[in-house]
């Protein structure tokens, strides 16, 4: 019984071997893939200004009756829609009641920003000016116009405002790139 046991485990033994062999050979198929997060950056908030530093106009010898025109435009030069703002940061008007007035108009868009009198925008409070996507200029005019009723008491006064053009990121958003 013995050598026929030995008969019967000697091929069971070469076949054990040979599958072994047969596996550790690698002789399976496999497949890898990888995935990187490739770029992530951060926008930018800028803006430039035509009459950056400058004055919009600057007029002496205003009569009754006269209006004077400023333009500017003002370019979103980032990256990013941002929201911008007009503020008036300071001014004076020595002219009686409101003989001295002023529009200012988005032209681009043929709104009104602003009418009433010269200086009368609340110092230090923001206009809202809406959304400016990148690369878009928009135009600003502005109009002082000297009352055709004012009086000789309003001979050699001034007036004079300073602005200040601001601008911030829109809400943030959430994206999905599938």
């Amino acid at each position: 019984m013995a050598a026929n046991r030995r008969k019967v485990l000697v091929p069971l033994a070469t076949l054990l071997a040979a599958g072994a062999v047969a596996v550790g050979s690698g002789a399976t198929f496999t497949s890898t893939s990888g995935n990187t997060l490739s770029t992530v950056a951060s926008g930018t908030l800028s803006q430039s200004n035509s009459k950056a530093d400058k004055a919009i106009f600057d007029l002496k010898d205003m009569k009754p009756g006269d209006t004077l025109n400023g333009y500017l435009k003002v370019t979103n030069t980032g990256s990013l829609p941002a929201k911008f703002m007009l503020t008036e940061t300071a001014s004076t008007n020595t002219f009686t009641g409101s003989n001295l007035s002023l529009t200012i108009t988005n032209t681009t868009a043929g709104t009104q920003v602003y009418s009433g009198t010269f200086g009368g925008l609340e110092d230090g409070l923001a206009k809202d000016l809406g959304a400016v996507e990148p690369g878009v200029a928009t135009e600003y005019k502005f109009a002082v116009t000297l009352a055709a009723s004012t009086p000789n008491s309003d001979q050699g006064k001034t007036a004079g405002a300073t602005y200040t053009w601001s601008s911030v990121q829109t809400d943030a958003t959430s994206t999905d790139q599938r």
